[in-house]
């Protein structure tokens, strides 16, 4: 059994700093962090913290530094991938210890947990919000999924639409590429994501991806194509990510609401 734990788009500054305007986002990853710490008891074991982007949201190497203080109490091996607020070259030295990329070019890894394979690919376009995969990850990622056994890939931008008209422009670029390839590996693959600040559930090829939530902020939910751009503060919780034979995912949400009572 493999278990992942996956939180996404902490979007951390310096602490004195607001993102937007009005968001404490290390406050707010500080709240996740305890939420998580209190679950473990009864959640289970878990075998990495997986953080599929945005883990800064201005690149700046106090942020990445700032994610870790907050972080590592949980004692959790950590897995990152970047996404479109990150900086490469900070990114790459914050985790250097990691171990889990290259001394240069895109911030990709594959590491096996027992039968498992997790596979991070890099999505950032520096400068940009949308993402794309470049033919040095399009390389790494054919290699990695020829692999006939249950992947776990992490990306930051979803493979899919999700309806919201400002996160479908600056979304994943070369969609039916990544088909293609995908549909040619012999694995069970499931995407895990981040990106749309809400658990959202889409596909690509045969393959389900999953969109975890922020902790920082949700953004509204409207398909209008003249919709505002708008959020609302506070955390969506996180996932779990459970490989036993076959793939099962949670979405544990921030408040639960009074209780628990007996049933």
């Amino acid at each position: 059994m493999a278990r992942i734990l996956q939180i996404t788009d902490t979007h951390l500054v310096a602490r004195s700093r607001l993102v937007s305007g009005v968001l404490d986002t290390a406050q707010l990853f500080e709240a996740q962090i305890a939420q998580i710490a209190q679950a473990l008891p009864r959640i289970g074991p878990i075998d990495s913290l997986l953080v599929t982007g945005d883990i800064s949201d201005d690149g700046t190497a106090e942020s990445y530094a700032l994610f870790r203080e907050i972080a590592e109490p949980l004692g959790l091996p950590l897995l990152v991938i970047p996404g479109n607020h990150d900086q490469r070259e900070p990114m790459r030295a914050a985790f250097a210890d990691l171990g889990l990329f290259e001394a240069a070019g895109p911030l990709n890894w594959v590491r096996d947990l027992g039968n498992l394979r997790l596979v991070g690919i890099d999505t950032l376009v520096e400068g940009s919000g949308g993402g794309r995969i470049d033919a040095v990850t399009a390389r790494f990622l054919q290699q990695a999924l020829a692999f006939d056994g249950p992947v776990l890939l992490a990306m930051h931008h979803p493979p899919f639409e999700c309806g919201i008209a400002f996160m479908d422009a600056i979304g994943l670029a070369g969609k039916p590429e990544l088909a293609d390839l995908l549909s040619q590996s012999p694995a069970d693959i499931r995407i895990v994501c981040g990106h749309l600040h809400l658990a959202m559930t889409g596909q690509i090829s045969r393959f389900p991806a999953l969109v975890g939530p922020s902790p920082c902020s949700t953004f509204q939910f409207d398909v209008r194509p003249d919709a505002p751009v708008g959020f609302y503060t506070g955390s969506g919780g996180f996932m779990i990510h459970e490989w036993n034979g076959v793939f099962r995912s949670v979405h544990i949400p921030a408040q639960t609401g009074q209780g628990p009572f007996p049933f």
